[in-house]
């Protein structure tokens, strides 16, 4: 399941995702499941037609992740393995950044960081340029929309119904996998 929440040039997308690393850091070896949360540029489409045609909608480069995971072997509800990527080269991550007070309170500390968009581009190097002059506003005002959609879908993976394995493989038999739309 994916969810997007558009502001003017800024974007949020939250989804499901089920996660085996073939060359893992040690210690997060095994398949992972949970949410991924990316900040992310948004750009309007050419318009493709007429003045009533549906203009396409880019979800652009990511700024900004939070991957909400837990081992896929451990209990549901742990997010043993959460963590953030608070700088992105083009499309790539940087490395996994695990934060004391994102393991403690998870929820708390990614809404903490949607409402201050001005400190999360700073820290991930992106001029303040590149959002709009209301996006850190209108952010912030639909933090709680945004984390009720995260909260929905870590309820699906808890209930075994989101975050699952490719179809027709056991989980043993995954060397790599990634079932996500982020």
């Amino acid at each position: 399941m994916l969810y997007v929440f558009g502001f003017e040039r800024i974007g949020v997308a939250a989804s499901d995702m089920y996660f085996v690393d073939p060359d893992p850091i040690p210690g997060q070896g095994g398949a992972e499941r949970g949410v991924r949360l990316e900040v992310r540029v948004l750009r309007p489409g050419d318009l493709p037609g007429g003045i009533y045609a549906s203009r396409p909608i880019v979800v652009d480069r990511p700024v900004w992740r939070a991957d909400l995971l837990e081992s896929a072997a451990g209990p549901s509800g742990s997010l043993d393995r959460a963590h953030h990527h608070p700088k992105f080269d083009g499309w790539e991550p940087g490395g996994r950044v695990f934060a004391e007070e994102l393991s403690a309170a998870p929820l708390d500390w990614v809404a903490g960081r949607l409402a201050d968009l001005d400190t999360l581009l700073a820290e991930a190097g992106v001029p303040s340029s590149e959002a709009g002059p209301g996006d850190a506003a209108d952010l912030r005002n639909a933090v709680p929309d945004i984390m009720a959609a995260v909260r929905r879908l870590l309820d699906g993976v808890a209930k075994g119904e989101l975050a699952r394995p490719p179809a027709g493989l056991a989980e043993e038999d995954i060397a790599d996998a990634r079932v996500s739309w982020l």
